[in-house]
């Protein structure tokens, strides 16, 4: 049900990024290509790392991305689940926690001490799924970004 990902699999996670980017209403923003995924997932230099649920007929119905980071208060790598995604149609099947648990599997294995994610505010599907398995929110912190023209500003180049 859950393997690491393979460059075949790089057509379905891409459409199913696509899926989730509709889902939480920015479709317009899921720029990437296969094949920068190609390059992040099995590059010379991967940036990131992927697992997929399959269904029965291995089928690819479900994707976690992931990527190292790094705690300088515990002094260890944790993992950052940038992307948790399964089809609306295979919902309830257990895959969304396979994913998790072969995450929390990792980091227990490789001494990391985190396992972290963000979720929108409004997805009180996932929220509700993320707190049932334990997952505690953190309030306390709030995420910045900077992209297009206020990154291009940030870095004197715009």
């Amino acid at each position: 049900m859950i393997r690491p990902a393979t460059p075949a699999d790089i057509p379905a996670i891409h459409t199913l990024i696509r899926e989730l980017a509709d889902y939480e209403r920015a479709l317009e923003e899921a720029k990437a290509t296969e094949e920068q995924l190609h390059e992040a997932l099995f590059g010379p230099h991967p940036a990131a790392h992927a697992h997929v649920a399959t269904d029965t007929t291995d089928t690819v119905i479900g994707y976690a991305i992931w990527f190292l980071n790094f705690s300088t208060w515990r002094g260890v790598h944790g993992i950052y689940l940038e992307d948790l995604y399964v089809r609306p149609t295979a919902r309830g099947g257990g895959h969304g926690k396979a994913l998790l648990t072969e995450l929390a599997r990792i980091c227990v294995e490789r001494g990391y001490q985190r396992l972290e994610w963000s979720v929108l505010n409004w997805n009180t599907p996932a929220i509700d799924f993320y707190e049932a398995l334990g997952a505690r929110p953190q309030d306390e912190w709030t995420v910045y970004r900077l992209t297009d023209e206020a990154l291009l500003k940030a870095a004197g180049t715009a």
